[in-house]
């Protein structure tokens, strides 16, 4: 749900949103399942008008990371109608607790690709040290602990290696640089001129090119032959931005921990023996492919 323009204060949307009334249990699951059999979306556009109130009380919670408030909300609202639409009234649980699951996900999905132009928590131990190394690195200092005891404390605290909280310290620390701007004043060698080529060669980049294209299509097939509550468990633990915990896509589908932990262990064995034999006939197919069109063209030459 979008704010209603661009140019109102953000202080008259709070209170607007704020003057409309919540749902009672029983308001919310006659909406939820009218929306669930009729696809009416008049209900869930009351869902989440009712709801508006706990993003804004969400997205304040990350305003300390520099991105405009008013983006931190709309996010939200985003991860507040995909909640509403996989809603299940069902399941005996108010929509806002499975909600703020979605809210929280899309507003730092956004905050961080908003952060930097490279890419600073590309995995979950980097995206938990992203949201929570500031408070860490704020706290006073132990009396007499040097640096490195500081650093492996506060890994030991955040579950984390060394390496990554020194990784993520830096990023943190720095924001991007233009590669066009010169190494020095008087010099006219750029920062970009330094940068060494790691890159593949044409040839390397076309084979994992195809790998990849492989290995996506393989998984794709594969996991359609899941059952579909395995499905939604590999989606979630696997297949989003924000993976989710097993507690939490336990929360969401109505399982305990350990029956999620338990079918998701069973999806990921059907996939492994799905995925590796195909996988390996298409991998030894491809280079028999590429001699024959090889053969092919020196022949036409």
């Amino acid at each position: 749900m979008a704010l209603q323009s661009h140019n109102e204060p953000l202080s008259a949307y709070m209170s607007d949103v704020h003057r409309t009334d919540l749902l009672d249990r029983e308001q919310e699951a006659e909406l939820a399942r009218q929306w669930c059999a009729t696809r009416d979306e008049s209900a869930a556009e009351e869902l989440v008008q009712r709801n508006l109130r706990f993003v804004v009380k969400v997205a304040m919670g990350y305003r300390k990371y520099g991105v405009p408030v008013t983006d931190l909300i709309q996010e939200g609202n985003m991860g507040l109608m995909h909640a509403v639409e996989k809603f299940d009234p069902n399941r005996g649980t108010r929509l806002i607790s499975y909600a703020v699951w979605w809210i929280k996900a899309y507003i730092q999905s956004y905050i961080i690709r908003s952060w930097s132009l490279v890419r600073v928590g590309t995995t979950q131990t980097q995206r938990r040290l992203f949201y929570k190394l500031p408070r860490a690195l704020s706290a006073p200092r132990v009396p007499g602990e040097s640096p490195d005891a500081r650093i492996e404390r506060i890994a030991e605290e955040l579950n984390a290696r060394p390496k990554d909280v020194t990784l993520m310290m830096g990023a943190l620390k720095g924001r991007d640089l233009s590669l066009d701007v010169p190494v020095e004043a008087s010099s006219n060698v750029t920062w970009g001129d330094r940068v060494r080529d790691e890159g593949m060669n044409p040839e390397q980049a076309t084979a994992e090119t195809e790998d990849e294209a492989l290995r996506h299509r393989l998984l794709k097939e594969c996991v359609g032959k899941l059952s579909a509550r395995q499905q939604e468990i590999m989606r979630l633990r696997h297949m989003i931005d924000e993976p989710m915990t097993l507690r939490q896509v336990g929360t969401a589908m109505g399982l305990s921990r350990e029956r999620v932990r338990q079918l998701e262990h069973q999806a990921l064995r059907k996939l492994k023996g799905m995925m590796v034999p195909r996988y390996e006939r298409g991998a030894n197919q491809a280079p028999r492919a590429m001699s024959r069109a090889a053969s092919r063209r020196s022949m036409t030459a």
